[in-house]
């Protein structure tokens, strides 16, 4: 078996074992419409501090059944429920400075882009340098939520493409995988991308 086989091999393994995008875990069908990117975000905002990835997984779907799957539907919300909805995932010590993040995030999609990220991405001018930057002014998002957003959305957003984040590359280095970025891209399909970065954070995990 030539090495990019045998490369191609090992991560069809990865996809079938650790292939599943941590949206798709929490129950959001991702696609390029306002609703499921916003899911997105509240995936990535529960996600941005030190706490386990499937207790922050609990806590978005959650969130989602208690019906905060837009901005709108946030903000209605009272702090106290956002609490409640966290505390439901034992989602503990962080319920409820992330109830308030989530209240202020829901505030600020609103009022700058209509509750709809897709305006963020247009501000971005489309460049990925810049969509990070945007998403790290909603609160609680720093540069590790801003990558866990873009790793999950390059199946959208091409300027995205490829996203492997620190984490990702370390997978990839355990895996036996390039480590560069364009080289992990070129095993799989552009549809697959977001696939095989979770896989890989997934394999660090």
């Amino acid at each position: 078996m030539s090495a990019p086989d045998d490369l191609r091999h090992r991560v069809g393994d990865l996809l079938k074992e650790h292939g599943q995008t941590f949206a798709d875990e929490a129950g959001v069908r991702l696609r390029d419409t306002p609703g499921p990117l916003y899911q997105l975000l509240v995936v990535c905002v529960v996600s941005s501090i030190r706490i386990r990835a499937n207790i922050a997984i609990a806590a978005a779907r959650e969130l989602f059944a208690a019906g905060y799957r837009s901005p709108a539907h946030m903000l209605h919300a009272t702090w106290q429920q956002r609490v409640d909805a966290l505390g439901r995932a034992h989602y503990k010590r962080y319920d409820e400075s992330t109830a308030t993040a989530l209240g202020d995030g829901a505030q600020l999609i609103l009022d700058r882009w209509h509750g709809d990220l897709r305006k963020l991405r247009a501000e971005a001018g489309h460049d990925p340098r810049r969509i990070r930057e945007l998403l790290q002014e909603v609160p609680r998002i720093g540069p590790v939520g801003a990558e866990i957003f873009c790793r999950e959305a390059q199946g959208l957003w091409p300027e995205l493409r490829p996203t492997f984040d620190k984490r990702a590359t370390r997978g990839a280095a355990k895996a036996g995988l390039p480590t560069d970025p364009h080289e992990l891209a070129a095993l799989v399909a552009e549809q697959d991308l977001p696939r095989l970065a979770a896989a890989l954070v997934r394999a660090t995990l």
